[in-house]
């Protein structure tokens, strides 16, 4: 075979390499690698952000090495971004690649930048495509982000579209990454950033020299719809092409937990304005059946499970006004744990349909001791491209981040200047690089 097949990763590969870019993509990208930059380096003041980095430094730093680390630490904090139809975290999986090949080729701002929508672009449309069952066992952005790296992978290393169409036929066939590890909060699912993100530049690298991947990896008979997908809708790889591209419309995270929190989040954020202080006696959440599934936790042992517990958001939401990385520590957890008991999740309508096409959503019910109820509904919440961070907000939360992770105030400024240059062209690799470090 010498030609690209009329597959539909042979298809989208062509959808993607003729999608016109703007300066507004390119400005758009910069920020959510600048987001994805500020989560790698705040990941690493974290218990499994040392054990990673430790590893590191075992290791040779390669564009392999370096992107599987940068991937997993993105992942941790639970700060980054969320495209909601895909339910797919982009940014861990491809950015990292983007950085890490950039870095070994010296590529411009420009040609970086177009990696990222390219692999935005294919993780997110293949992750629209594989319908809410496989969500359910297998974690998306581990299974859909290796077709993203490879896209970014195959932009960076040049890739005719028939390398391309291996280089994503072999990333396909490494999809991996299950939810089992929600049981015990281990560690797993940095793991699944990090090996998402190695496992399409791998991909990428062996189809440059010539190692060749199904081209049916997707709608195969024994593909990956039809291994890890009972109610995929194939069609959707492919659907509206001239839509916008794929991280226009993606999540950014404010706080600091699970995305399936953040709609109840934002709804008893302005309840707590609202009580003005006033004592409560009972609260009541609607929302969708995911959010259910990974975040039913009324009990949170440690500050990962309490980043997964509906309950433990929205408490600290509704007592303290703000949720940051402090709402999760011990003190806290401790501190909460009487407001958490009054707290009841249910699956209700609208919440339960909408999802996860339409929107996101919940509402929040607040009863005081003195038998007023107040209720907020969220079907946008802050983050959303229907509510977007604005550029200073994004840059504030990424000098948070920076600092989070060691970073010193002129270093940071620094880096997030470099990023957002990148799309006038330049692109500072002796500054870029403080990402790796």
């Amino acid at each position: 075979m010498d030609t690209v097949t009329a597959t539909l990763t042979g298809q989208l590969i062509g959808l993607i390499r003729y999608k016109p870019i703007t300066d507004a993509d390119l400005q758009a990208a910069a920020l959510f690698t600048l987001d994805a930059c500020a989560n790698a380096i705040g990941g690493r003041n974290t218990n499994a952000g040392r054990i990673l980095m430790r590893w590191s430094a075992d290791h040779p730093i390669q564009p392999s090495s370096r992107s599987f680390v940068a991937g997993a630490l993105t992942h941790i904090l639970e700060t980054d971004d969320l495209h909601r139809a895909s339910v797919t975290h982009p940014g861990c999986v491809t950015v990292p690649v983007a950085m890490a090949l950039g870095a070994k080729h010296q590529v411009t701002g420009v040609a970086l930048l177009h990696a990222v929508l390219h692999g935005y672009e294919a993780m997110c449309r293949v992750g629209n495509a594989v319908g809410p069952a496989h969500y359910r066992v297998w974690h998306n952005t581990a299974t859909c982000g290796p077709f993203g790296s490879a896209m970014v992978a195959a932009r960076l290393l040049q890739l005719t579209d028939l390398e391309a169409q291996h280089a994503l036929g072999n990333a396909g066939t490494q999809s991996s990454g299950l939810w089992e590890f929600l049981d015990t909060g281990a560690m797993s699912k940095h793991l699944h950033a990090g090996r998402a993100a190695e496992s399409g530049l791998l991909a990428a690298e062996l189809a440059a020299l010539g190692f060749t991947g199904p081209p049916a990896i997707l709608e195969g008979k024994k593909g990956f719809f039809a291994g890890a997908c009972p109610d995929a809708i194939p069609a959707r790889v492919l659907a509206d092409p001239q839509a916008a591209w794929q991280l226009v419309g993606t999540s950014i995270k404010p706080w600091p937990s699970c995305r399936h929190t953040h709609p109840a989040i934002d709804a008893a954020l302005d309840l707590h304005t609202q009580l003005a202080g006033r004592a409560i006696r009972e609260v009541r959440a609607e929302v969708y059946q995911a959010a259910i599934d990974v975040c039913d936790r009324p009990d949170p042992h440690s500050e990962y499970e309490a980043k997964f517990s509906l309950y433990h958001c929205i408490a600290a939401a509704l007592a303290d006004g703000q949720v940051n990385f402090e709402s999760f520590d011990p003190t806290n957890r401790q501190r909460l744990a009487g407001l958490r008991r009054q707290i009841s999740a249910q699956v209700a309508e609208p919440y339960r349909s909408a999802y996860p096409d339409t929107y996101w959503g919940a509402a929040v019910s607040v009863t005081t001791v003195e038998g007023v109820t107040l209720r907020v509904d969220r079907r946008v919440c802050k983050g959303d491209p229907d509510a977007a961070l604005s550029r200073d907000e994004m840059v504030e939360k990424a000098l948070m981040l920076m600092r989070h992770g060691g970073l010193d105030d002129n270093t940071a400024q620094q880096l997030v200047a470099a990023i957002l240059a990148l799309p006038s062209g330049q692109a500072d690799w002796g500054v870029l690089q403080r990402v790796f470090v």
